[in-house]
């Protein structure tokens, strides 16, 4: 077994894995367009997505510092999660109660990287095809890695077409100083 990687300093090693997963369907009559819709919209809401990446956020075992989410009208929603690979801390001045009341959410932006969703239901007015499109990115530095959540993500969204995308970026450098711009295997 090869040993693990022993890193210095600051580590700009970025691993992103990016998902695009397509649903189509025929959705011919007005009513079977709003039925399309209103699964999308119990299925696919930023409620339902914010519990998809939170897992995600379990699964690659980074720490959770900021949740933004929202719902479209008539359809679709996104969610952006702000993560980090050791917990925060809060600063002294931040816990601090003077001159005003202390903040909901302490954030240290952008401390690792982050997770996203865009969800992108669309119906042809005439023709009745009905899609929808989930753009997924799961972006990470440090030693967490977004491949471990790649089965789960799969598996939480029905669809009829996945495209995966990984990509790696940067370096980090050992203790020795040398560079490195791969920091584990992927096994297929």
């Amino acid at each position: 077994m090869k040993s693990k990687l022993k890193l210095h300093g600051f580590n700009n090693l970025t691993k992103t894995l990016s998902f695009n997963i397509y649903d189509i369907c025929y959705a011919e009559t007005p009513q079977d367009q709003q039925a399309y819709v209103e699964y999308i919209n119990k299925e696919y809401n930023a409620k339902r997505l914010t519990q998809i990446l939170t897992e995600v956020v379990d699964i690659i075992g980074a720490n959770i510092l900021n949740i933004a989410s929202q719902d479209y009208e008539p359809q679709g929603a996104s969610v952006t999660i702000l993560i980090s690979e050791e917990p925060v801390t809060p600063t002294d001045s931040q816990i601090e109660e003077s001159p005003g009341p202390l903040p909901e959410i302490i954030l240290a932006h952008l401390d690792k990287s982050h997770i996203t969703v865009h969800t992108y239901p669309e119906i042809h007015p005439d023709a009745g095809i009905a899609t929808f499109r989930v753009d997924i990115d799961v972006s990470t530095c440090g030693v967490i890695s977004p491949l471990k959540a790649l089965n789960f993500l799969i598996h939480q969204f029905d669809s009829d077409i996945v495209t995966v995308d990984y990509r790696v970026r940067g370096f980090t450098r050992d203790v020795e100083g040398n560079k490195h711009f791969f920091d584990h295997e992927i096994n297929s």
